[in-house]
């Protein structure tokens, strides 16, 4: 794990995906502020504490909790305030955070139900949850074998898992559609290879050369900026947004 996080280090500033995903995740936060800075947010399965810092921390108190002792030790080297946890078991009190975010997280829980009805428990009432998990199951490969993946999820995976945590959803969404293509032909050559070799590390986390890597960034953005509007019927990644109710 330690070396997959120190992909994600160097990766998470640059990387195309990355890029994305924060041009999807960023507005859905500011809309969901709506220009507050006094926010009691929590993010599970924190990672690195990248996201904490860049996505949520201008708008309130960011919090984080991670099962890995080496996600815990960069977090906290970024000044995060963390405890050691996992999405099945939260040391939070009920009611206790405006906002709970949790990205890339959900398909690797053993008990993404228990895990779903815990992020629902420590909301507010009238809080918002905003979650990014994996989409569609053969889309899986590489990626999701290095980070353990259980799982992948579709629209109507999601709303149920939504309504049984008695979470009203607001956005269910693809993303990366554009994408789709080529993720999908690098994923079978993955399992091609896997006649000769078994998958050791997550090279899905390589920054390509700068022009392609500037290529793409622009791609996943101008993708972004189009589904504000205009919804897509597909993609790698699913963005779940729901509230509780009051």
């Amino acid at each position: 794990m330690s070396d997959l996080l120190a992909l994600t280090a160097a990766a998470e500033a640059t990387h195309f995906w990355f890029h994305g995903f924060r041009a999807y995740i960023r507005p859905v936060i500011q809309q969901i502020a709506g220009g507050r800075r006094d926010l009691r947010i929590l993010d599970g399965g924190c990672g690195t504490g990248y996201n904490m810092r860049v996505l949520l921390a201008p708008h309130g108190r960011a919090f984080g909790f991670d099962m890995h002792v080496d996600a815990m030790r960069r977090a906290r080297a970024a000044g995060r305030p963390l405890v050691r946890a996992n999405m099945e078991q939260i040391p939070f009190a009920s009611g206790s955070f405006d906002v709970v975010t949790s990205f890339d997280v959900m398909q690797s829980v053993h008990d993404d139900r228990r895990a779903m009805r815990e992020l629902a428990r420590v909301l507010k009432p009238g809080g918002h949850l905003v979650l990014n998990v994996t989409a569609l199951d053969f889309m899986g490969g590489d990626h999701g074998d290095v980070w353990g993946e259980l799982r992948r999820y579709t629209p109507t995976r999601a709303r149920r898992l939504l309504a049984q945590a008695g979470l009203e959803p607001i956005r269910i969404s693809f993303l990366f559609g554009s994408l789709l293509p080529l993720m999908l032909a690098v994923r079978v050559w993955q399992r091609i290879q896997r006649l000769w070799r078994t998958p050791h590390g997550d090279e899905d986390l390589i920054v390509p050369s700068p022009p392609i890597n500037a290529l793409l960034t622009a791609l996943v953005r101008g993708e972004a900026a189009l589904t504000r509007r205009v919804p897509i019927p597909f993609g790698s990644s699913l963005m779940i947004v729901a509230r509780k109710p009051s």
